[in-house]
């Protein structure tokens, strides 16, 4: 039998034996929430309650596994009979003995990403509106799992999604009622529906949802602060009856707000359960005591929250320290600088991460680890350059730069209707194997030679190369902004489900255009960085020892001995688009800069650039993020630019 009051401290051991009744742990980063809860399942068991009467929800089918394992190891094997797992686990659970109260056979079928997409292909088929216009598969199925999630109708989503671009809602609501009814009658439900369908049998089933309040006499939830509206409702229905439900999370680190998780749902617990005992865990096992200071003085401006107090219980280290730097391409040097002194003082590779608010924000740094051979791994797995948005806007530019570019031809024109590889080859040997995309002729003649659908979709394409006639030195910058608001916003809008990030990134790449002086140096340089890429993809997989590059929202649950933050100026982090879209923008955003202090447990570099230069030339200015200015100067050592004239 384990001693609690030994292997615990006393936040974590009220918050594993307490009674039974609600209760909300308030487990702030690095305060060994998994521990907490691993114990509170032991005690449970050897209280004397029966393991298959305790429900522990998670988020992901490792956490489930390894709570589970750790618990078997605290307090035997007959831990083992506990339900644990996800949300959509424990729903397909319910699902496969109850299915027939919803008309499904309980032997369902579970469809992959593949399966629903080629139903939606079929649907969208038999309605006649496939075209490249039209949005792709992909693309509604996200506007369904958005509505899903979010508890919105499709009609809003739809709405919300596609108000200024043209679309006939009715259309797309055709499709998804298709796949709706195509799933029907294959018996088949996808990762949404068993959440859906999960909670449908809870609410129309009333003698079920009653069997299942007995059964769980006790129901635990890990990262609750990511909870949709459709698991806070299960979580609350199956604890109706015992009223023991004890949830786990942090208020401070809810950030995905844009995948569906409701921060209310953490917020007003205490609310729906007036009784409940509200525990907090503050004392951190992570970071040093100085880089506590900052994250603790960073969240205190958000106003509507729990308060807590990260508690050191490691040594006094340094301070983290704020880089005051000129541009995007100081920052790179600085970050691989600082690399290079951390690698003497004994840091491996492995122990660094670079964290950023978007993607676009690391082109600079990336490209400077590439060319002094830093090895690194992307948390997404694509390279800023690699991404088929990135690749999408090169063959414009690549078009410009080589009238002989037959790749970057071909990409573009199966952009349109009614063109395909094989098409593409045969209207790019009609031009003889070479096309002027700055010559009006040899736009016109293009246009002659394409089918009658596609013409409208080049003539917007053209219009971005038009704005280079008669120009010595096309201004790329200009063509891509042209491209965007003409052709491409509306072409990723059907394409990308992430249409948003896409556009920002290749905004920053239009001001990263900036810095060469012609387009040929900077195909050049995609080339050379590109052509590195591949000779050493197979060395950077091997080696385990890289640093990551990540967005925030990606490293959230992961730690470093080292991390730097980039562009830490206002309108970049925060994202000034975030803050103007949503009430809870800042606040948002001020969580995902603690989230992003809270990875680091040794070394913090928080960098913060004064200027991006504009694709004529011409500086923008930018003023430190406001978390910057919010931490007080004597927690941090603050490094100025040494060059004159820009802060």
């Amino acid at each position: 039998m384990p001693d609690y009051a030994a292997e615990l401290n006393p936040e974590q051991c009220s918050a594993a034996t307490g009674p039974d009744g609600p209760a909300l742990i308030l487990a702030a980063a690095g305060t060994g929430k998994t521990r907490t809860l691993v114990y509170r399942v032991a005690h449970l068991v050897e209280s004397g309650v029966p393991p298959e009467r305790i429900l522990l929800l998670t988020f992901t089918n490792r956490a489930a596994r390894e709570m589970l394992e750790r618990a078997r190891h605290v307090a035997g094997p007959g831990v083992g009979n506990v339900w644990g797992g996800t949300f959509h686990h424990f729903a397909n659970r319910l699902l496969r003995k109850h299915a027939a109260l919803l008309e499904f056979p309980n032997d369902f079928t579970i469809l992959d990403r593949d399966d629903s997409i080629s139903l939606v292909k079929q649907g969208v088929k038999a309605l006649g509106l496939q075209s490249k216009t039209f949005p792709k598969p992909a693309v509604l199925l996200g506007i369904r799992s958005a509505a899903v999630n979010s508890s919105r109708t499709l009609e809003e989503t739809i709405e919300a999604r596609y108000a200024e671009h043209g679309h006939d809602p009715a259309d797309i609501l055709k499709v998804l009622h298709s796949y709706r009814d195509r799933k029907r009658q294959l018996a088949g439900m996808d990762f949404d529906d068993l959440l859906l369908n999960g909670l449908r049998l809870l609410r129309e089933h009333a003698q079920l949802e009653e069997y299942y309040q007995e059964r769980f006499l006790h129901v635990l939830v890990d990262e609750y602060q990511d909870t949709n509206p459709i698991q806070a409702e299960m979580v609350d229905r199956l604890a109706a009856r015992h009223r023991n439900v004890l949830v786990v999370g942090d208020d401070f680190q809810c950030i995905y707000s844009w995948r569906g998780a409701d921060h209310r749902n953490i917020m007003t617990f205490p609310d729906r359960y007036p009784d409940a005992r509200i525990g907090k865990l503050e004392t951190n096992y992570r970071s040093v005591p100085e880089i506590l200071g900052v994250a603790n003085a960073c969240i205190a401006h958000n106003r509507g929250q729990f308060p807590k107090t990260l508690r050191p219980t490691r040594p006094a280290y340094r301070k983290p320290v704020v880089r005051h730097l000129s541009d995007g391409d100081a920052q790179a040097e600085y970050v691989v600088g600082q690399i290079a002194l951390l690698r003497r003082e004994g840091y491996r590779y492995s122990d660094m991460a670079i964290l950023y608010r978007a993607h676009y924000h690391a082109l600079e740094t990336e490209l400077a680890l590439r060319k002094n051979h830093c090895p690194y791994a992307m948390t997404s797995g694509m390279r800023f350059f690699e991404q088929a948005h990135i690749k999408d806007a090169c063959s414009l530019l690549r078009l410009v730069q080589s009238k002989t570019d037959e790749l970057a031809f071909a990409r573009i024109v199966q952009w349109l209707p009614g063109v395909g590889p094989k098409s593409a080859e045969r209207i790019w040997n009609k031009l003889g194997g070479s096309f002027d995309a700055l010559d009006p002729a040899a736009r016109a003649g293009a246009a002659e030679i394409l089918p009658p659908a596609a013409r409208p979709g080049w003539n917007k394409i053209a219009a971005a190369w038009a704005e280079a006639d008669g120009v010595a030195r096309p201004d790329p910058g200009e063509i891509l902004s042209v491209f965007l608001s003409r052709f491409y916003g509306d072409h990723a809008l059907n394409v990308f489900e992430n249409c948003d990030k896409r556009m920002e990134d290749i905004q920053g790449l239009i001001q990263y255009l900036a810095k060469f002086a012609t387009l040929e140096e900077f195909i050049n340089e995609v080339a050379l960085f590109t052509n590195l890429d591949a000779e050493s993809e197979a060395v950077d997989d091997a080696a385990q020892d890289s640093i990551r590059l990540s967005t925030v929202h990606q490293a959230k649950g992961l730690e470093w001995p080292v991390v730097f933050i980039l562009w830490l100026a206002e309108g970049l982090f925060p994202s000034g688009r975030s803050i103007s879209e949503s009430p809870d923008g800042e606040g948002e955003e001020r969580r995902l800069f603690y989230v992003a202090v809270t990875r680091a447990k040794d070394e913090l570099r928080l960098c913060v650039p004064a200027m991006r230069i504009n694709r004529d030339g011409s500086p923008s200015f930018y003023t430190p993020s406001r978390f910057i200015k919010e931490i007080p100067k004597d927690l941090v050592e603050t490094e100025k630019l040494k060059r004159p004239g820009f802060y």
